[in-house]
């Protein structure tokens, strides 16, 4: 038989070459989702809040020298890296469409920074606009659409970091901007030095603009630390938070709102017994979290009874979480402050209700995509005032749950003179989810950046007391019936961050879009010099 090979027989030599060019075509893409996912594995309940700073490193690598679009589309698939698994709670009771419909939309927001990260990136010093554009997107994310969502701000993962004391500083902006530019600067360090070793050529000025976006962060956060302090400048408080549980995982437990409402009845008057007995020690105040009573006690007279026998039982001032339901109108989401001999005596409306949770926006239109939306049959409806208790002498502001996770919501109870912050929370709905650690990781920093105690009294864990440096003091399990109580320092000075509001997060929106217009009169520069006879027009 011949050996002789026709040409028939001859592979056709694209053939190999395209394939061996696909792999290298997914490269970027890969490497965009992986940056994502650092970012993610950098959050609670996972201490490795170091990991963000090589999930920006690698993001810097896929976006710099890209043009807009391909910024764009790697940007995206950065968010869905990050924001796929961060958010998976959001689907725990109903169902997958609602949790990926949020993921799609937040990663438009990624994908407009990575794209203006793009932009940017050939500019000198350029991970200090990289970095102050990422907070852009930031800032774009927790105020629209529907009031923002917040959710997954950088700041939120480094309760355990470094870089921590930056919030006394400037808030979860700098906070933030610190850790990004850290992240990007890491990239352009070894990117200076791979170019050396390729080339012998030392540039001086991109190297020491690496350098200093590599080691400015970690010097300033060490510079910040004095501003972090746990000392009672105002004495001291004991506090107590009750954790109740409800009867069952899900959506169903609004089924049962009076056992919810018993267990935590029944809890504070087993405290009130420990006190008696010396067990415990006898609290100033006690906090129930929210939707501790889902019954109107107003409305219900053997919620009331419950509650009133309860508080008198422990015989100090007792924040109870409530659902109020007026004859018309909206629900509302009320804390309210119950003295023992005089019952409720004051109330504080949840401010920034939450969409698609307490109320649903477009309310026809989602049901084409989710019958869910029916579970909530009446909308909640948000209150004005902000929300400062004086509980036995000690003023105390309030931050319902979602709230937390706005910058403005915290702030405004400590510049109306709160000494302690308390945000009752109900995550039974989310089931044994990570969400209720990244909530507490929220509060963390939230101490850290007004610097004051802040208790966490939730329905069915974690709950937790913690000091004004950021240090968790007492801490329940997920789903056990608890009464946390400890002494806690009280303060009333303001942080850096507390005073300046939002002034850090605009002094850099105002570099990002500093570095936006350089880019493009550069681009602009660019293209009439690539256009013949416009050179001198």
């Amino acid at each position: 038989m011949s050996a002789t090979m026709t040409a028939v027989d001859v592979p056709p030599p694209a053939r190999p070459k395209r394939l061996g060019r696909l792999p290298r075509r997914l490269v970027r893409p890969a490497t965009a989702v992986l940056s994502g996912v650092l970012l993610f594995l950098s959050f609670p309940p996972r201490p490795l809040w170091w990991l963000a700073v090589p999930g920006f490193a690698l993001l810097g690598w896929t976006l710099r020298g890209r043009r807009l679009r391909a910024g764009f589309g790697l940007g995206y698939l950065a968010g869905l890296g990050f924001l796929l698994p961060l958010l998976v709670w959001t689907g725990e009771e109903v169902g997958a469409v609602p949790w990926l419909a949020l993921v799609a939309a937040e990663s438009l927001f990624v994908a407009a920074a990575c794209c203006l990260v793009a932009a940017v990136s050939r500019l000198p010093a350029w991970p200090v606009f990289a970095a102050a554009v990422w907070i852009l997107g930031e800032a774009a994310r927790a105020r629209v659409p529907f009031g923002g969502f917040p959710w997954g701000k950088i700041a939120f993962g480094q309760a355990d970091g470094l870089f921590l004391p930056l919030a006394a500083l400037g808030g979860t902006p700098v906070l933030g901007f610190a850790v990004a530019l850290c992240g990007f600067g890491l990239y352009e360090a070894l990117r200076q030095v791979i170019a050396y070793r390729a080339t012998g050529s030392l540039p001086r000025g991109p190297l020491a603009a690496a350098a200093l976006s590599l080691f400015l962060p970690v010097t300033a956060a060490l510079a910040a630390q004095p501003l972090v302090s746990d000392a009672a400048e105002d004495g001291t408080a004991t506090v107590a938070a009750i954790q109740g549980n409800v009867p069952r995982l899900g959506l169903d437990f609004n089924e049962q709102r009076r056992a919810v409402l018993d267990n935590h009845a029944r809890r504070t008057e087993q405290l009130a017994a420990d006190v008696a007995a010396g067990r415990a020690p006898k609290p100033d105040f006690v906090l129930w979290p929210e939707n501790s009573s889902d019954l109107d006690p107003y409305r219900n007279g053997d919620a009331r009874f419950v509650i009133d026998e309860a508080v008198k039982a422990i015989g100090v001032p007792t924040v109870v979480g409530a659902v109020v339901t007026p004859e018309t109108g909206p629900l509302r989401n009320t804390l309210i402050q119950w003295d023992p001999r005089s019952g409720p005596v004051a109330t504080y409306d949840k401010r920034h209700v939450q969409p698609f949770g307490e109320y649903i926006p477009m309310r026809s239109l989602v049901r084409i995509f989710n019958k869910d939306v029916d579970r909530v049959s009446r909308d909640f409806g948000p209150g004005t005032e902000v929300g400062v208790f004086d509980l036995a002498g000690t003023r105390v502001g309030l931050a319902t749950c979602y709230e937390a996770a706005f910058d403005w919501a915290v702030r405004d109870t400590v510049t109306h003179g709160a000494r302690l912050i308390s945000v009752p929370s109900n995550n039974a709905t989310f089931g044994r989810s990570e969400m209720t650690y990244q909530q507490l990781a929220m509060s963390r920093v939230r101490a850290v950046e007004h610097s004051r105690s802040v208790v966490v009294p939730v329905t069915s864990g974690v709950s937790a007391i913690i000091r004004p440096d950021g240090t968790i003091v007492r801490e329940s399990r997920m789903f056990t019936p608890d009464a946390l109580v400890a002494e806690v320092p009280l303060r009333s000075s303001l942080t850096p961050a507390t005073r300046m509001g939002t002034l850090p997060e605009a002094l850099l929106v105002a570099l990002a879009a500093a570095g936006l217009g350089w880019a493009a009169s550069g681009a602009v520069r660019r293209r009439r010099a690539a256009t013949p006879g416009t050179a001198n027009a």
